[in-house]
């Protein structure tokens, strides 16, 4: 039997998280246990990338819980302009942020968040999720996660560096994602090399947030029980 493409054994692995039967972290934990085993080297790189962004404290400069949420008018991957004022008007807003349709870790987080979304629903609260890609890309990114709520376009990473989630991507990490064919250029639209931090907050009907996760780890979310009890009356 031929042996699996580096490409094909990511997507096998990618396929067996997405299955599993378990929660939005243990699917994330799957996956990156077996990019680990499977390929040693890249991991090892994630690893040094996002320890750098943790020395530096990347994202602790986010909005805090308590703090009153950034307002944003962004247009939807049919370019529908989504404001977090209309968002906030029937009940809280869940905003989150994804490094874009071509990560898994992010694929993994929004096929897990639609599977929770008529719970989310039937707590009164809206969801949106903000990429930093061209519409193209975002609808892509909705139609593999089978989502039923906005992927809005944070064209230049806007909005996240008003939020100090923007990082730079630069030297071995950067080779890396070109060598498996990561255009970031091409999905943003520039040439920048520019990612958020994945992030989510729970937002009140009040615009002040009352829940957060920012981890420069994109490997980790915000598990889907906090985001419920969040929302919490």
């Amino acid at each position: 039997m031929p042996s699996q493409s580096p490409t094909d054994e990511v997507r096998s692995a990618f396929r067996q998280a997405a299955d599993l039967d378990g929660s939005m972290q243990e699917r994330l934990e799957l996956f990156a246990d077996t990019m680990r085993r499977q390929h040693p080297d890249s991991a090892a790189i994630v690893d040094r990338f996002v320890g750098r962004l943790s020395e530096h404290d990347a994202g602790a400069a986010a909005p805090q819980s308590g703090d009153a949420m950034p307002p944003f008018a962004l247009p939807d991957e049919n370019g529908q302009i989504v404001s977090l004022t209309d968002l906030l008007q029937s009940g809280p807003a869940i905003v989150t942020f994804h490094r874009g349709h071509w990560c898994p870790y992010c694929r993994i987080s929004m096929s897990t968040l639609a599977q929770a979304q008529p719970e989310i629903q039937r707590r009164g609260a809206r969801m949106v999720a903000i990429v930093p890609e061209t519409a193209r890309y975002a609808r892509t990114m909705k139609e593999q996660s089978s989502a039923r709520f906005p992927v809005l376009l944070d064209i230049d990473n806007g909005y996240a560096m008003s939020l100090n989630l923007a990082v730079w991507i630069d030297g071995e990490m950067k080779d890396m994602m070109s060598a498996l064919g990561r255009a970031l250029p091409e999905y943003q639209g520039n040439d920048t090399w520019m990612l958020p931090i994945p992030a989510t907050f729970v937002v009140g009907r009040d615009a002040r947030i009352t829940a957060r996760f920012v981890d420069p780890d994109y490997r980790k979310r915000m598990a889907v029980d906090h985001l419920l009890a969040a929302l919490a009356p």
